[in-house]
């Protein structure tokens, strides 16, 4: 039967005989650690015992997992402690310090490395497996820093412009076969086009308009347009289809499709700058570089630009900010020139079908864009680095629980008595503070400890407890009988 000392909570008991005792603790002879979670206790002056705590609740010690020091287990005790460190090694890593931490579980320590030297040469590897994620780190930024700008390459597009003659047939019973008629197509191809999904051709521009002789067809049926929009099908070219049999002077109009949109400069700024058309960041890019260049950036008022006598003919002011250079473009910005190509539409029997082609510069995505962006989608190898990485830390962790059994050994060896003892004096620290026990058992065993000043008020304090728990239990029977 356990006693109870008066005036301690329910929680704090005295250790009984044959408790069972917890694992070694820290190195023998040192000072015992404070308990995780219980905080320090605080002595009182007047009565020269720790003031109390709010009881906290300490789990029965008989169904704590009893652990002996290693050494003495079997192999069957030091496996399942394996798997214990491998299901938490198995878990996920929260946060950043868990990720350092285990960074740091597959360095080996300096005593095992003083005891094998070849060890030196998996630390090197572990040097350069260090130096090798920095470097792809660096490379990763480095790609997508390179995906937010974009990654446009020059191609050939190669332009088709065809047309077959139809002669008028008498006898023909269809009444579009009686009457002569040509056949306009227009059409196209990327030139070494590198992608393995060929682009339509209509997708290299954002609007085609065909301008017929005017005197042939009048003024409302001379002019053929095409223009994208959001649900436009893209296809592979075009094609109109009038009557006539006479030779047809044409003008196409193609406007082409610039992803990032690009806009065509005023005269004035686009001498000041030498460029013709361009996007709107590398405008305002080449502005910046000409008011570098020529100092004009307000040497107090880092905000504002002192224009020149150019840039007062452009923005038609003495002096303006930074931030009003994007608003100010807009007027000067313009949409970029179409591509006007002027073609004949023959209708001679003799030349049956006449084609002409022409060779304009297109902007294409770059094919490393594609190559870069799965770089970064890759999880090809992830999973097999996980498990590399995990068979590491294992193998770490089995080597350091091999040193800790041999220095028990060597330990033990050199002075079994006094190793013995010095074990017992730690398992008896760690089994006051499983049990909460913070004084000497032996001197509170004597009557002469609780004639001491605090035993009074302890003993008040106990009856007062008892007191208003036992109220509270009537208080609640009645409540129920009430009810």
């Amino acid at each position: 039967m356990e006693r109870k000392r008066p005036g301690m909570t329910s929680g704090a008991r005295m250790p009984h005989q044959g408790a069972p005792m917890g694992p070694p603790g820290p190195p023998f002879g040192g000072t015992p650690p404070i308990r995780p979670g219980m905080p320090n206790p605080v002595m009182d002056p007047i009565r020269k015992r720790p003031t109390p705590t709010p009881p906290v609740q300490a789990p029965p010690v008989q169904n704590r997992p009893r652990k002996k020091p290693l050494g003495f287990p079997g192999a069957s005790d030091i496996s399942a402690r394996q798997m214990d460190l491998r299901e938490a090694q198995s878990e996920p890593a929260i946060g950043t310090n868990a990720k350092r931490r285990k960074m740091a579980d597959k360095i080996l320590p300096q005593r095992i490395r003083e005891l094998v030297p070849e060890s030196q040469a998996y630390m090197d590897l572990l040097a350069f497996e260090r130096k090798l994620d920095q470097t792809i780190m660096r490379k990763r930024v480095d790609i997508q820093e390179a995906l937010k700008r974009p990654m446009k390459q020059k191609r050939k597009l190669r332009l088709y412009i065809s047309n077959t003659f139809n002669p008028a047939k008498p006898d023909s019973e269809d009444s579009e076969g009686s009457i002569a008629s040509w056949e306009l197509r227009v059409e196209g191809k990327l030139l070494e086009d590198p992608g393995k999904q060929k682009r339509k051709f209509s997708s290299f521009f954002k609007s085609l308009v065909i301008e017929l002789d005017k005197d042939l067809y009048g003024p409302d049926n001379h002019i053929v347009e095409w223009h994208r929009t959001p649900t436009t099908q893209e296809t592979d070219g075009f094609q109109v289809k009038r009557p006539g049999d006479v030779n047809v002077r044409c003008t196409l109009l193609l406007m082409l499709d610039y992803q990032p949109p690009q806009f065509k400069l005023d005269p004035r700024l686009a001498r000041l700058l030498g460029i013709h058309t361009q996007t709107r960041s590398c405008i305002i890019q080449a502005l910046w570089q000409y008011v570098k260049t020529n100092k004009l950036q307000d040497s107090h008022e880092k905000e504002y630009i002192n224009c020149d006598k150019y840039f007062q003919q452009i923005f038609d002011c003495p002096r303006l900010k930074f931030c009003e250079i994007p608003q100010r473009l807009t007027n000067l910005l313009l949409p970029p020139d179409p591509i006007v190509i002027n073609h004949v539409i023959s209708v001679d029997p003799n030349d049956h079908k006449k084609t002409a082609c022409y060779d304009i510069d297109v902007e294409v995505d770059d094919p490393l864009k594609t190559q870069m962006s799965g770089f970064l989608l890759s999880t090809a190898n992830q999973q097999e680095i996980a498990s590399l990485d995990n068979k590491i830390h294992e193998t770490i962790e089995s080597i350091n629980q091999l040193k800790i059994q041999r220095d028990f050994m060597l330990s033990f060896s050199r002075d079994p008595k006094g190793y013995i003892q010095d074990w017992i004096c730690s398992q008896n620290r760690d089994l006051k503070l499983m049990t909460d026990v913070v004084e000497n058992p032996e001197e509170e065993r004597r009557a002469e400890f609780y004639n001491q000043p605090w035993s009074q008020e302890a003993v008040s304090r106990y009856f007062y407890c008892k007191i208003q728990q036992r109220r509270q239990e009537l208080e609640q029977a009645l409540a129920t009988r009430t009810t």
